[in-house]
C-alpha cells in the first residue's frame, strides 16, 4: 500500500510537472510577444545577416527575447536567416513572428523623379532600398551594360523612367538596374516608338528634349506648347537656344551641381560644351534632368503651331508668352528683362 502511494505521488508530480512544462511551452509559442504600440512595425534584416544580428534587430520589437530565441532554435530558424523587410503585427506570438521572418519578405514602393545625374538618382534610391549609392553609381555607369543596351554614359539617365515601383528592400544594385531596363522597354512600347519615329526622333532623343521642356516649365498643361517650340526649331535646323542646357553646361564645367543660376548671361552663351544649345545645333548628348512622363508625352504629342520663341510671362507667373517672329519676341523679352532687373536678379 505504501509503495502504491509513492508511485501515485510520483505520477501526480510527473503530470503536474508535465502540465507546467506544457503550459510554459504554450506560453512561449503562442502568447503575444510584441513590444510596440502601433498596429505594425517593420523589421529590416540585411543581406548576409547572421542570427546574432537578427537578435539585435528583433530585441526592441519583442517583450521576451529569451522565449523568442528558444522557439527560433526549436523551429530551426537559426540557420535559415533571410534578408528583407518584414511586417510584424501588434500582438503576434513567437511562432507567428518566426513564420513571417522565414517567408514573408514584404515589398516597398520606390519612387524617383527629376534627378539631374546618375549620382543624384543613386542617392535617391539608396535612401529607399538596402544597397548603397556607390554600388548603384558603379552599375549605372557600367559601360559594357550601357553600350550593350543602346546608351552612352551621357544618355544612361534616359533608361530610368520616373514613377513609383514595387521592389523588395533587399534588392541589389544590379537587380535594380535590370528591373529598370525592363520598365524602360515596357514604357517604350510599339505605340510610343512609332510616335517617336513619326516625329523623327529616337526614344533617347525624345527624353533629351523632354528634359529641356521639364526645366523650362513646371506647368503640365503648357508643356506640349513648349515642346512644339523646340520641335519647330529642331526640325528646321535651328539651334535650340535653351537656357536650361546652358545652366547644365555651367554646372558640369564647374563640377558644382548645387549652384543656383536664375539668370543666364551673354558670356555664358560662349561656353564651349556639347550641352550648350546656343553654340551647337545638335541635341545635347543626353538629358539634362530626368523628365516626368508628362514631359515625355508632351514631346511625343507636341502642339503643332508656328511659335519659335517664348519668354516668361510676368503677368501670369509660371507660364510663358509665345511669339512667331523675332520682333514680337523681342518686345516680350524687353518686358521680362525690365522686370527681372527690378527684382535685382543678376545671376
Amino acid at each position: 500500500m505504501y509503495i502504491k502511494k509513492i508511485l501515485l505521488a510520483i505520477v501526480l508530480i510527473g503530470l503536474l510537472a508535465g502540465g507546467i512544462f506544457a503550459y510554459y511551452v504554450y506560453q512561449a509559442v503562442f502568447s503575444p510577444n510584441t513590444n510596440f504600440e502601433s498596429e505594425t512595425t517593420n523589421v529590416y534584416i540585411p543581406t548576409g545577416g547572421t542570427y546574432t544580428e537578427l537578435i539585435e534587430v528583433i530585441t526592441p520589437v519583442v517583450k521576451d527575447i529569451y522565449s523568442f530565441d528558444r522557439i527560433a532554435r526549436r523551429k530551426g530558424y537559426v540557420n535559415h536567416i533571410k534578408a528583407g523587410r518584414f511586417i510584424i503585427s501588434k500582438g503576434s506570438n513567437n511562432n507567428e513572428i518566426i513564420n513571417i521572418l522565414r517567408s514573408k519578405n514584404a515589398p516597398i514602393h520606390v519612387s524617383f523623379n527629376n534627378q539631374e545625374r546618375l549620382e543624384n538618382l543613386a542617392g535617391r534610391i539608396a535612401k529607399q532600398i538596402e544597397t548603397d549609392s556607390v554600388s548603384l553609381v558603379r552599375v549605372f555607369k557600367d559601360e559594357s551594360f550601357t553600350k550593350a543596351n543602346g546608351f552612352s554614359i551621357e544618355s544612361a539617365l534616359s533608361m530610368y523612367i520616373p514613377n513609383k515601383y514595387e521592389f523588395f528592400w533587399n534588392t541589389s544594385a544590379e537587380q535594380f538596374r535590370e528591373r529598370m531596363l525592363k520598365e524602360y522597354k515596357r514604357f517604350w512600347n510599339e505605340k510610343r516608338v512609332k510616335k517617336a519615329k513619326e516625329i523623327g526622333l529616337t526614344p533617347v532623343e525624345v527624353i533629351t528634349i523632354a528634359s529641356i521642356v521639364q526645366k523650362e516649365t513646371a506647368k503640365v498643361d503648357e508643356r506640349p506648347r513648349v515642346a512644339g517650340v523646340y520641335m519647330n526649331r529642331y526640325t528646321n535646323g535651328w539651334k535650340l537656344d535653351a537656357d536650361p542646357t546652358v545652366i547644365y553646361a555651367i554646372k558640369k564645367h564647374r563640377d558644382d551641381w548645387d549652384t543656383v543660376i536664375k539668370r543666364v548671361l551673354y558670356k555664358d552663351l560662349e561656353l564651349d560644351s556639347p550641352y550648350n544649345t546656343y553654340k551647337y545645333a545638335t541635341l545635347p548628348p543626353g538629358p539634362i534632368t530626368m523628365p516626368d512622363i508628362s514631359s515625355i508625352n508632351a514631346v511625343l504629342n507636341y502642339e503643332k503651331h508656328d511659335y519659335y520663341f517664348f519668354v516668361a510671362n510676368i503677368e501670369n507667373m509660371g507660364y510663358h508668352k509665345f511669339a512667331k517672329t523675332i520682333a514680337q519676341h523681342n518686345r516680350n523679352k524687353k518686358q521680362y528683362i525690365s522686370w527681372i532687373n527690378k527684382q535685382g536678379i543678376k545671376r
